[in-house]
């Protein structure tokens, strides 16, 4: 009789510990569910990244390309008449998918805790941090650093300004870099500090950081190859023909593949004419400054110079490459459409 109440006792026990055990398990997934359910609608934690724990997301934006200019050195000034961010060395510009994600930590949590945490998180996931602020010294003059939030297109619960209107003195800023053989992916985090809840910006006394997220890769070529009579019939009627369909990665004077019928057609255009001379002019966005960009479109016009006599046995006589960096926009490099439209080679005719 004994041996048979040990054995129930032993299985209501075990029924007992289990049963527990799930009841546990529901709410955590319930906890979890409740935090998630505060996150802004059609928003979701980007696959490479945890959300800090309690944290909810107010502001959320994908694009499927778009360049960023990552911070890899001290903050100098913000530029009011270009509205761009300066700095002690020029930001390294990437392209590619681009997902901005405001998380709100909300209570006694602190910007350098949210950002300390994330930063762990980054280097766990295999990231070499390229910048951080709080290892910077010279990082002390913040004025205007928050200002481009303010034209930030970011569908949010909160205020579009609630980055610009936040407390400088909880400013955290770093930026990270994953190498991956189909394209790296860059991170740059942005922490600030609200020390109230207020109604006027729907912020609440915590802190928010702004992680960004830059997927490197190619932007899909959808643009229709001029071909030689049209670029001979825009050089008559505009004394010009501005070409989209010539590539280089950002920053680099290296022709890539993807331009070889757009070349082609240049050299068709040449032999059509025996008698025609082309300036070939470099133009980019005004993304590393004067200099840089001076330097960079003359080379970029000289590499298509080279590739034209190599590929194409055009004399190089006929060729004078030129190089006029931002200063013949045209568009605002205020946008990243803009600066997109500004970064071609133009033909004008001698």
């Amino acid at each position: 009789m004994c041996d048979i109440m040990k054995g129930r006792s032993s299985a209501i026990s075990a029924g007992t510990v289990k049963a527990t055990l799930v009841l546990f398990f529901l709410l955590l997934l319930s906890l979890q569910n409740s935090a998630f359910s505060a996150d802004l609608q059609g928003s979701k934690d980007h696959q490479l990244l945890k959300r800090f724990g309690g944290s909810s997301i107010v502001g959320y934006s994908v694009k499927s390309f778009n360049a960023y200019n990552l911070q890899t050195s001290t903050f100098k000034k913000y530029n009011t008449d270009t509205g761009r961010r300066e700095f002690v060395s020029p930001p390294l510009v990437v392209e590619g998918r681009y997902t901005q994600i405001w998380y709100e930590a909300a209570g006694e949590t602190s910007s350098l805790e949210l950002f300390r945490n994330y930063l762990n998180e980054l280097k766990a996931k295999g990231f070499s941090i390229l910048y951080d602020s709080k290892k910077d010294p010279a990082a002390t003059n913040w004025s205007g650093y928050l200002a481009p939030y303010n034209e930030r297109k970011i569908k949010t619960s909160r205020s579009r300004y609630l980055f610009s209107a936040a407390d400088y003195s909880g400013l955290c800023v770093a930026s990270a870099r994953l190498r991956k053989p189909d394209g790296n992916v860059y991170v740059q985090l942005t922490a600030v500090e609200w020390n109230r809840d207020d109604a006027v910006y729907k912020a609440e006394k915590g802190a928010y950081i702004a992680v960004d997220i830059i997927e490197e890769q190619a932007m899909k070529k959808n643009m229709v190859v001029v071909k030689a009579d049209a670029m001979k019939k825009a050089i008559a009627s505009s004394g010009r023909i501005a070409l989209y369909g010539i590539f280089f990665d950002s920053g680099k004077a290296v022709i890539k593949p993807a331009s070889k019928p757009v070349i082609a057609e240049i050299a068709k255009l040449l032999k059509q004419d025996p008698s025609l001379v082309l300036h070939v002019v470099g133009h980019t966005d005004n993304a590393g400054g004067y200099t840089f960009n001076m330097g960079l479109s003359r080379k970029r016009a000289l590499a298509v110079v080279s590739a034209l006599a190599r590929q194409h046995n055009i004399a190089s006589s006929r060729l004078i490459a030129n190089g006029v960096g931002y200063l013949a926009p045209v568009a605002t490099n205020t946008s990243a459409a803009g600066r997109a439209k500004n970064r071609r080679v133009e033909l004008v005719p001698r």
